[in-house]
């Protein structure tokens, strides 16, 4: 189980409080990487850092970089950073 029942409740509020950031900023018309930086991973880091966390964390940090790369039009071809 990559979450267990503690960490639901704190996944959520992670999720919801992300959606919140999302909703704020499309509100002010910021763009993508004023949100997240030129590292996204290192935004990550530091927003999961306030909630608990499963073992998805490293997986999906590669995931993660790529899709923001995608959507900012830049290359997504990068090494992977979950090691």
């Amino acid at each position: 189980m990559l979450l267990g029942p503690a960490d639901g409740a704190g996944a959520m509020a992670m999720y919801e409080d992300l959606a919140d950031l999302f909703e704020h900023s499309v509100a002010d018309g910021t763009p993508i990487r004023g949100i997240f930086g030129e590292d996204p991973v290192e935004f990550v880091e530091a927003f999961v850092a306030n909630y608990p966390v499963g073992q998805w964390r490293a997986r999906e940090r590669n995931r993660f970089t790529s899709a923001i790369e995608r959507a900012a039009g830049e290359d997504a071809t990068r090494q992977d950073r979950t090691v």
